[in-house]
């Protein structure tokens, strides 16, 4: 299968890891060792969002019981100030309306559970930044597309010619 993330699309994404919890932020480190990632460890959500204001983030991964602001209420200010940023909460204490609230409000990408392996994790973080990867892509084509009418026009009628030929049953 063809992967359309690769290292030269996002050149050492960013990811940042939000977890009041020392030993949780090291194990995450030690699992992303090695990945071509750069990890930013923040020990709570008043931190990160300090990070997020001075930094730019591919992806967020937020524990959810941290002292001040829970996880979800911290993805939510992500979602509202970064919307590009992709969205992931790691916890070992949810129940179904925390996970729900988190995707509905939140609109995080992944909802993960503690402890998560290695293998979990990279596989999350890899899929995460090849759907972020394929949204920008998404957002510049749109925008050459807008810039350049006649292409438009020529996409436009390549569409309904499709939609023309194709025979309902």
């Amino acid at each position: 299968m063809h992967s359309v993330f690769s290292e030269a699309s996002v050149p050492n994404p960013r990811i940042l890891v939000v977890d009041d919890e020392v030993s949780v932020r090291e194990g995450l480190g030690r699992s992303l060792h090695g990945t071509g990632y750069e990890v930013i460890f923040a020990d709570g959500p008043e931190s990160a969002l300090t990070i997020l204001r001075d930094e730019p983030v591919d992806v967020v991964v937020s524990d959810h019981l941290m002292p001040g602001m829970t996880g979800l209420e911290f993805l939510k200010v992500v979602r509202d100030r970064h919307p590009d940023t992709v969205r992931i909460m790691l916890t070992g204490h949810a129940d179904l309306e925390t996970v729900v609230e988190a995707i509905n409000q939140g609109e995080i990408y992944r909802f993960l559970h503690k402890p998560c392996d290695r293998t979990t994790l990279r596989v999350t973080l890899h899929l995460a930044l090849e759907k972020l990867e394929l949204e920008r892509e998404n957002r510049r084509l749109l925008a050459l597309i807008r810039t350049q009418p006649e292409l438009a026009q020529r996409i436009e009628l390549v569409s309904r010619d499709r939609e023309s030929r194709r025979v309902t049953l």
